[in-house]
């Protein structure tokens, strides 16, 4: 039997930094409008934007390279809870309708990260091992 629990750091490893990435996509069309202005979203962004998207941005980078992974995930899946339920929710109650999937898939995928750690590659576990 093929013993697949060898991979499971690289697999979170691969979900933590592709996951990381998209959430750092939606900070840049937040900031730099890059690829594309956020739809909907008038320029000055409001407060809460600006705040979402600093939060954003830390989080995202702080993913990507490992570093205090757990509490960025944990932070970040607080934004997305508050996301759907501020922004979507009140578009009616199914996901699907009122377009708030990706938030709740990026609260769940951080919210494993929170618990689990960000697996391989993680300047986490480079830090942890200098410790010991």
């Amino acid at each position: 039997m093929l013993d697949t629990s060898k991979w499971t750091p690289y697999a979170l490893a691969a979900l933590r930094i592709m996951a990381a990435l998209l959430f750092l996509e939606h900070a840049t069309m937040k900031f730099l409008q890059f690829p594309a202005p956020i739809q909907g979203v008038s320029y000055p962004l409001p407060a809460i934007m600006i705040v979402a998207g600093v939060i954003e941005v830390i989080t995202s980078i702080l993913m990507i390279v490992g570093y205090q992974a757990r509490i960025a995930a944990f932070i970040a899946s607080g934004e997305m809870a508050a996301a759907y339920f501020m922004g979507h929710m009140p578009h009616g109650f199914w996901p699907s309708l009122n377009m708030g999937e990706p938030a709740i898939l990026f609260c769940f995928v951080f919210l494993l990260i929170a618990s689990a750690g960000g697996g391989a590659f993680a300047l986490d576990n480079a830090r942890r091992r200098a410790m010991a």
